[in-house]
């Protein structure tokens, strides 16, 4: 029992790590569906894969159409006026596309929910493992390189960075886990306000997942649609408080 909740407290953890920074970026561009279109996209790639190639070289043709869905946003971000719309769509593009490809396979629904959401109880630690150190690596580039690039680059490195990012996570985790902790906690933080926003992202995601891994496991719940429901409702009630407005002075 203790192995197995570990195992998907450290998966948890990591993807909360390097979703924290990204959630607060997406929220502040004001492009919040842009995690859902590409990860999608990554799940397009990666139900080409598991129907054509029986899974043969998922990894990278997942990555490659979530590149493609990134480069797309860039570019769309600079020469479009209605973003979300563009995003959106793409977004719709994906998932249809998913589920024609897998409607043919004889254990497409399964792929389906497991794209969606995973039961992240079982995911290895080499897996987990590996994308850490895949997390930590994409975490020191954009701290030394991102900030100090301008216009199209410094969009190009941030949407392709993010692309590599929703990959990995989604093989681990699915599509619907990827956009709750990329989201959820950084509203949370950003409802709050005030400094250290990423900290409070990091410390809102941490507690939010280990409340849904202890819940999915005491009841016998799917970990993963667990892990969506409290961080999205967490982020939900949230948002349903009050806030105050300053006084203004004459």
């Amino acid at each position: 029992m203790n192995d197995i909740l570990i195992s998907a407290f450290a998966l948890s953890l990591v993807l909360v790590g390097i979703h924290a920074y990204f959630g607060l970026e997406i929220i502040r561009r004001g492009i919040i569906f842009t995690d859902l279109a590409i990860g999608q996209m990554a799940a397009l790639g990666a139900s080409i894969s598991l129907f054509f190639f029986n899974g043969t070289f998922l990894y990278p043709t997942a990555l490659t159409f979530a590149l493609i869905g990134g480069l797309l946003i860039a570019w769309a971000a600079r020469h479009t006026e209605n973003l979300e719309a563009f995003i959106g769509l793409l977004y719709a593009f994906g998932i249809s596309a998913v589920y024609i490809v897998l409607s043919k396979s004889a254990h497409g629904m399964e792929e389906f929910q497991r794209l969606m959401a995973s039961d992240i109880l079982f995911t290895p630690i080499e897996e987990i493992i590996k994308t850490a150190v895949i997390y930590s690596a994409i975490g020191i580039m954009l701290f030394l390189v991102y900030r100090r690039l301008n216009g199209f680059w410094k969009d190009a490195l941030f949407f392709t960075t993010f692309a590599v990012t929703v990959t990995s996570s989604v093989k681990l985790a699915g599509v619907l886990i990827v956009f709750s902790l990329l989201v959820s906690p950084a509203l949370i933080a950003i409802r709050f306000d005030g400094k250290r926003m990423l900290l409070k992202a990091w410390t809102i995601g941490i507690i939010a997942n280990l409340i849904a891994i202890l819940s999915s496991y005491k009841f016998d719940l799917p970990t993963g649609y667990t892990v969506v429901f409290v961080n999205a409702l967490l982020a939900i009630a949230v948002s349903m408080i009050p806030q105050k407005t300053p006084k203004r002075t004459s």
